[in-house]
This record gives structure tokens, C-alpha cells and sequence, in this order.
């Protein structure tokens, strides 16, 4: 058991130092940490265009895939976090990362609803402290968690992909449920050509509307053989729809 607990305390210790490390990329040139207020109000009703998005946003985030679920497919996991993977003790290392993430200057956190219990992690960690308008959240949407807390899933996949109108909106009240007024920025998770995701127009119109009445970015990851033509579908929308990839 001790030999369990050193062990996950090296994957949290080696977490920290390459939060630290791209921390320092975060910074302003006065050496501060990124402070997002100016993107803040970038997303405002009637506030800046995309492009001061873009400009004011902080430059790197910390994404919680590898931390919301027991499963991920990094090298080593087993060694490093032993056998308690329970939602509590996973939660407790989120908080831990999250924590030091938050010191090292990062003001940017990425989840997505495959990603296991990271939104509810993210929540429960803003809840926990002071100064939540000065942290940025994006979630994505687009693949359902299948695999029920287990780290074997019998050869079944982890998660599966859904683009469908009905999935977004499911996946939307979830989110909303857990990140409410904090989430800043929503992504269709894994866009590809095949999934058709960019060719629905109910989709195409949920999102505008999430855009408009929530003041919502609206960003997509891509994945595949065909991320570019992808990212040209996506960006030659018109009117433009996505403020970022």
C-alpha cells in the first residue's frame, strides 16, 4: 500500500513539474501569469470579434482527460496510480494538479464529456476556492463515456462517438449542470468529414444558437487523415461559425 501511494505521489510530482515548466510559456512578457479578464470581456454580448478571442485568451491549459477517468492510454499508468482508482481518490488527484496548475499561472482547463467525471472534478475543485471569474473553462461534446469506471472495459471501447443534433443536446444540459456560467468555450470533440457533424444543419444551427443566446465560443478538435480539409470545411462556413481549433 505504501508502495501505492509513493507511486501515485511520483505521477502527481511529475504532473506538477511539466505544469510548471509550460507555465512559464503562460506568462506575460513582465513575467505575471496570463490574467484572461480581457478575454472575459471578449465574450460579452456584442463584445470583441474573433480575433481579440484569439488574441486575449491565455496561451496554454491544462485538459483533464488523463485525469477524470481511471482508463486513459498513457505509458505507465498502472505503476504510477496503483490499484485506487475510486471517484474520490481520482477527484482528490485532480485537485492536486488543478491546484498546482492554478499557482504555476495556468488559467485555462479543458474537459469533455468522454472525459469520465472531469467536469464534475472541474466543478467541485471551483467550488472549493476563491477567484473562479479568473479561470476559463471550455468542455467538449460529441463522444459518450461507455466504459463505467473500469479501467478494463473487456476490449469495448471507452468511449463512442455521437455527432448527432440529439447527442449535443444532451451533452449541452450536462455540461451546463455541472460548469454553468464558467464555461467560456464549446467544441465538437473529434470532428472528422465522415461524421457528417459539419454538413448537419441542425447541429450547424444548435451551435449558433448556444453562440448567440449563452455568448458561447464555439471551437472544434479534428482527428484523422483528414484534419486539414476538415479545418478548411469548418472555416469556410458562412456566415463563420467557429472561433477556433
Amino acid at each position: 500500500t505504501r508502495g501505492r501511494r509513493l507511486r501515485g505521489r511520483q505521477l502527481v510530482d511529475q504532473l506538477l513539474m511539466l505544469v510548471c515548466l509550460l507555465a512559464m510559456l503562460a506568462t506575460t512578457e513582465g513575467g505575471a501569469p496570463a490574467r484572461p479578464s480581457a478575454f472575459l470581456a471578449a465574450t460579452k454580448e456584442g463584445g470583441a470579434p474573433a480575433r481579440t478571442f484569439l488574441d486575449a485568451a491565455p496561451k496554454l491549459g491544462l485538459g483533464l482527460a488523463a485525469l477524470g477517468r481511471p482508463g486513459y492510454i498513457n505509458l505507465g499508468r498502472d505503476a504510477e496510480l496503483g490499484a485506487d482508482r475510486t471517484p474520490a481518490a481520482m477527484e482528490r488527484r485532480a485537485h492536486e494538479v488543478l491546484d498546482s496548475a492554478y499557482s504555476a499561472g495556468v488559467r485555462y482547463f479543458d474537459c469533455a464529456r468522454s472525459y469520465g467525471e472531469s467536469e464534475r472534478f472541474m466543478s467541485s475543485w471551483l467550488s472549493s476556492r476563491d477567484g473562479g471569474e479568473e479561470v476559463l473553462v471550455g468542455s467538449k461534446w460529441g463522444y459518450r463515456y461507455t466504459a463505467g469506471w473500469k479501467v478494463d472495459n473487456g476490449g469495448e471501447p471507452h468511449e463512442v462517438k455521437d455527432h448527432s443534433l440529439g447527442h449535443l443536446q444532451s451533452q449541452t444540459d450536462e455540461t451546463v449542470a455541472y460548469l454553468g456560467p464558467q464555461l467560456c468555450l464549446y467544441q465538437i470533440h473529434s470532428a472528422t468529414l465522415e461524421s457528417g457533424v459539419l454538413d448537419d444543419a441542425g447541429v450547424l444551427a444548435e451551435l449558433r444558437r448556444l453562440k448567440t443566446e449563452r455568448g458561447w465560443r464555439i471551437g472544434l478538435s479534428v482527428s484523422g487523415p483528414g484534419q486539414a480539409d476538415t479545418i478548411r470545411v469548418a472555416l469556410s462556413l458562412d456566415p463563420p461559425l467557429f472561433d477556433c481549433v
